[in-house]
């Protein structure tokens, strides 16, 4: 494939991310109403992540001049494109012409970036960092210079500010530089490199310093590293799962690859791709083992990843590369029409394929229509999933909305920030999942309980309260 037809495709499959977004029937997931929330609140750190996903939606939202779910969202087709023309650059300068349009087509089309190209995530942005910085790289891996080691600095710095994942490329990063001479910089580039990225990251860690360390400590109880165990079923599904991330085919042609290098049969080159991508896997396998780990936290091993993938698939099975792309094609239709016919795709049970997508609006206009019958000026809740989209689908509605008041250190971004103000005396709709019984032993009125028809939330029962915000005061 050539790198014009490579290009073409990238432009294809993202124009029909962009036009089928319009389309969209899904409300945000609980992570895409708080990363947008925090867009509307910029700082340099957050409760459970560092900032740069909200500094992108701001930018996207300010362009469109809107905050509705389009122009939070497609910031994803069009960075994972950028990605995509940065990473045939990358497998350019690494291999050769002969791969850099399958690597560019294969990266847009593979199913994790087919899916958080309709569903926004960290990842986007963390990827995208990534990538200039392993090309900044491997310009210096030819040549020194100061200009390079500046740019690869302050990507991997503003990979950081992403997403913390990206440490994980460093164990096997700094083997590559020890023992694979072409993977070599020079020391001096090394150390300006180094320092810039300490810089772009100087702001994140300086919040979390004056925060109580906030964002480390949610990412060591997601981690589960203070409930740490043995689990083989853990590291299996977690490993298993990453042949669904990027494709059967290309995470088989990274394993392949790693077999060659065991059997001494890898070049300089496969071997420095292999030191930055397969680690990863390792060490979150490791840590699915011992603790926990989603599917999605392997993701930084598949910048080199694909390149090795498709450089291997190039020499030893070129079948491959074709079944790939069919594969990526698919999921790339699938997943952009799933979102358009969300409420008509229902399991036979009688859940929706994408209910985890559903409903959540619904609770949220259901609130507010109860706060205004009840005469609350405010709406109170608990449940992080409901305030997320509250402050999103109420956005434009006089209604104020809060977090209940944490018992001690705050559980997230809400409780942190925006929790109701002690000794509030007017009334509030609190809504929940639970029943509520209010701190200082006042009093509640149920105004009602009821069971959403779809959605996330079909079948679960949420009540409203009427009560004083006293209710929530801690007793002295």
């Amino acid at each position: 494939m050539s790198a014009r037809t490579g290009l073409f495709i990238i432009l294809a499959v993202t124009l029909w991310r962009i036009v089928t977004l319009h389309f969209d029937t899904t409300d945000f997931f609980v992570d895409e109403a708080q990363y947008w929330f925090w867009s509307q609140n910029l700082d340099f750190g957050y409760y459970s992540k560092p900032p740069m996903i909200a500094w992108f939606i701001r930018a996207f939202t300010a362009l469109g001049g809107s905050s509705d779910i389009f122009w939070v969202r497609v910031g994803g087709p069009i960075v994972h494109a950028a990605t995509a023309v940065l990473l045939m650059k990358l497998a350019k300068h690494f291999v050769g012409p002969e791969i850099e349009g399958w690597t560019g087509a294969i990266y847009v089309t593979m199913p994790a970036v087919a899916l958080s190209s309709v569903f926004f995530s960290t990842d986007v942005v963390l990827l995208f960092f990534m990538t200039i910085g392993l090309l900044a790289y491997a310009g210096l891996t030819k040549k020194p210079s100061v200009g390079l080691a500046l740019l690869m600095g302050a990507a991997f710095g503003c990979s950081f500010l992403s997403k913390y994942a990206i440490l994980f490329v460093v164990p096997g990063g700094l083997i590559a530089l020890l023992f694979v001479p072409a993977a070599r910089i020079a020391w001096r580039d090394f150390f300006i490199s180094v320092v810039t990225a300490l810089v772009f990251a100087a702001p994140n860690l300086w919040w979390n310093f004056t925060h109580d360390a906030t964002t480390v400590r949610h990412t060591e109880d997601i981690a589960k590293w203070d409930q740490m165990k043995l689990d083989f079923a853990g590291a299996g599904e977690f490993f298993a799962a990453q042949f669904g991330v990027v494709g059967p085919i290309i995470f088989f042609a990274m394993l392949w690859a790693a077999w060659r290098m065991i059997r001494g049969r890898s070049g300089e080159t496969e071997k420095l791709l292999i030191w930055f991508s397969l680690p990863v896997v390792f060490l979150i396998t490791l840590q699915a083992f011992v603790a926990k780990a989603e599917a999605n936290w392997g993701v930084t091993a598949y910048v080199a990843g694909t390149v090795l993938a498709v450089s291997i698939l190039a020499q030893l099975w070129p079948k491959g590369l074709k079944i790939s792309l069919g594969i990526g094609a698919f999921a790339s239709i699938v997943f952009p029409l799933a979102t358009i016919f969300a409420h008509q795709l229902v399991l036979p049970g009688g859940n929706e394929i994408m209910k985890r997508y559903l409903g959540r609006a619904d609770i949220s206009r259901e609130a507010a229509e109860l706060a205004k019958q009840a005469g609350a000026a405010a709406i109170v809740t608990d449940n992080r999933d409901f305030i997320a989209d509250m402050f999103h689908t109420l956005r434009a509605d006089p209604v104020k909305v809060y977090a209940r008041p944490p018992a001690d250190f705050p559980k997230s971004y809400y409780e942190q920030n925006f929790a109701l103000p002690a000794g509030s005396q007017e009334p509030v709709l609190f809504v929940s999942r639970y029943e509520l019984t209010c701190t200082n032993g006042g009093t509640a009125e149920l105004v009602k309980s009821w069971q959403p028809a779809n959605g996330y939330y079909r079948g679960k029962t949420i009540y409203a309260y009427k009560t004083p915000g006293t209710c929530f005061d801690k007793q002295s």
